[in-house]
């Protein structure tokens, strides 16, 4: 194929990635600890763990996993935590004892966690204690046998003074260690490891690292199989697309507010910063926005990732006025479109473009990424070095520049499919090594790449495709409007009619306000016919907005 984005590289940027330095993620974090021992790695809630700790308390809990519970090279071990220092040091101490991670997202139903955990084939879970209660509900009957449970302060003896809003929020009852079966603290569990020794483990390129969940927005969630090959790949390509963006920066250092959990954060801050030997500030409650404004203001970073709604509601924080911005090279924005509005007011107020990235669970994440120099264009980028993409239509052929088809990957981050199901697999792949992302977009005559919405949000206006997104960033840009969302409802005329769910920034703002501004930016099928004022709208906690909710 004709890899037309190419002409638009950077200079000096390759148009393949030279082959990974790790066969591992656990080789990459090991060059870590040895490189750069003394550097900061996480911080989190005022407290700091540096390479040297991590190394220490991550082997430890690996003899415990190993030694005392008897895990062996790729059984599965569920992290249900949200970003407190807990979750890297389990995380690198599951790869140290050659097992598999499975992410769990901390605020999970007894539902959607009994389906993960045995799905997963999960033996063991390390938990945050205030969840514990959602455990207890489902884990007769799941395969889980050990539990590790843990305080947000429980690491460094922290006070309870320390809790955050976010776990405070959430603690529905404290469940008596009697009632959960092999219960143990992470404290506990760290100390019986202390003094054992780490058989080894021979883990590469083909091993399954992370069994990484879909949001399962459509149908049943499913397990990405995410290699060790996919992870490490993804990590060379993030960083041969940086280029020199941190040249004179060392350790770099960055705001991580994305739940560690999900695969946006998972790479393109924990890992991707940790081969670099940087630091990660996690912040553990992203959506105390006016604690997490103050809480970036304590740091020179170099590194911030968001969604639209986390600019858009940091931009109307009081405390955001405070933070320094003079220190930041790449500010990357993904999981959904970045709003034009948003983008602006994001570049007039800090001084750094939000750079688009585009990509899914399935490619580990990154696949299509602005060039770190651009400014914001509306475009997601460009195939980040060694990933191909086409547009094609529903037979799987490639469409030329400028028409709209599906977006379709491949590339060395692709997945290896989805766990024990490959006849899902099997819907999503075309021959090549093609994944299907299920988004519609189209590509310019310069390569760069454009989203036009999801298949299944797609609007149809008599006969005529309207894309929510177009909608919603023309609705955005009216003074007075936070966030909307569009949706098509049934219409016994047209088939589907447009409906806008907004929030405002103030009461001002009128329906009529709405549909006039419309009437002047969008072609007589595109216009909203319905209004709907919402506090809030339903979003995931990654910030995405489900726009099925809205329909449902």
């Amino acid at each position: 194929m004709e890899k037309t984005w190419l002409k638009s590289y950077p200079e000096g940027v390759p148009a393949e990635v030279p082959a990974p330095p790790f066969r591992s993620i656990r080789e990459l974090f090991e060059h870590g600890f040895s490189e750069f021992p003394d550097n900061p790695a996480y911080t989190n809630m005022g407290r700091t763990l540096t390479y040297r700790d991590l190394d220490h308390l991550s082997m430890q809990f690996a003899c415990y996993l190993q030694q005392t519970l008897g895990l062996t090279r790729g059984e599965r071990v569920a992290i249900m935590l949200p970003n407190i220092l807990q979750y890297p040091v389990a995380m690198c101490g599951i790869f140290r004892a050659g097992l598999v991670v499975v992410n769990v997202n901390p605020l999970y139903t007894p539902r959607e966690l009994k389906h993960q955990l045995n799905d997963s084939g999960a033996r063991c879970i390390v938990i945050l204690e205030n969840f514990a209660n959602v455990l207890e509900e489902v884990i007769a009957d799941t395969g889980v046998e050990h539990v590790v449970t843990t305080g947000v302060g429980d690491l460094l003896n922290w006070p309870k003074s320390m809790l955050t809003n976010f776990v405070l929020r959430h603690v529905k009852k404290e469940v008596p260690p009697n009632q959960i079966p092999n219960r143990i603290s992470l404290r506990a569990a760290l100390k019986a490891g202390a003094n054992k020794t780490l058989k080894p483990v021979d883990i590469g390129f083909a091993d399954i690292a992370y069994l990484q969940y879909t949001g399962g927005t459509t149908g049943v969630s499913k397990g990405a199989m995410l290699s060790h090959r996919n992870m490490i790949y993804n990590v060379q390509q993030t960083i041969t697309w940086q280029g020199d963006a941190y040249e004179g920066v060392q350790p770099i250092v960055a705001i991580t507010a994305l739940p560690l959990y999900h695969i946006f954060s998972l790479q393109g801050n924990c890992l991707t910063v940790m081969a670099q030997g940087g630091q990660n500030v996690l912040i553990t409650n992203p959506r105390d926005f006016e604690g997490f404004a103050k809480e970036m203001a304590r740091f020179k970073f170099n590194l911030f990732t968001g969604v639209n709604t986390m600019f858009a509601a940091l931009l109307n924080t009081p405390s955001f006025r405070d933070v320094d911005f003079s220190h930041l090279r790449v500010c990357i924005g993904g999981g959904t479109a970045v709003q034009r509005a948003v983008a602006k007011e994001w570049k007039e107020r800090t001084g750094t473009t939000i750079l688009q990235g585009y990509g899914l669970t399935e490619t580990s994440p990154a696949a299509i990424v602005c060039r770190i120099d651009s400014e914001f264009t509306g475009t997601i980028g460009l195939p980040i070095p060694s990933t191909d993409v086409m547009i094609a239509d529903d037979a799987g052929k490639e469409l030329p520049a400028g028409q709209i088809g599906e977006i379709c990957i491949r590339g060395p981050q692709v997945m290896e499919g989805y766990w024990q199901r490959p006849e899902e697999t099997a819907e999503v792949m075309f021959p090549g090594g093609w994944l299907r992302t299920g988004d519609i977009g189209r590509m310019d005559d310069a390569g760069y790449f454009y989203i036009e919405d999801r298949k299944k949000d797609m609007i149809l206006v008599s006969g005529f495709n309207v894309y929510p997104n177009e909608i919603e960033n023309v609705i955005v840009e009216l003074d007075g409007v936070l966030e909307a969302a569009a949706i098509g409802i049934p219409d016994e005329r047209s088939g589907e009619a447009v409906k806008v769910f907004v929030v405002r920034k103030n009461d001002s703002v009128t329906e009529k306000d709405i549909l006039d501004y419309s009437r002047k930016q969008l072609t007589g099928y595109k216009r909203p016919k319905f209004v709907e004022f919402r506090d809030e709208l339903p979003k995931t906690n990654v910030g995405k907005i489900l726009r099925r909710a809205l329909r449902d």
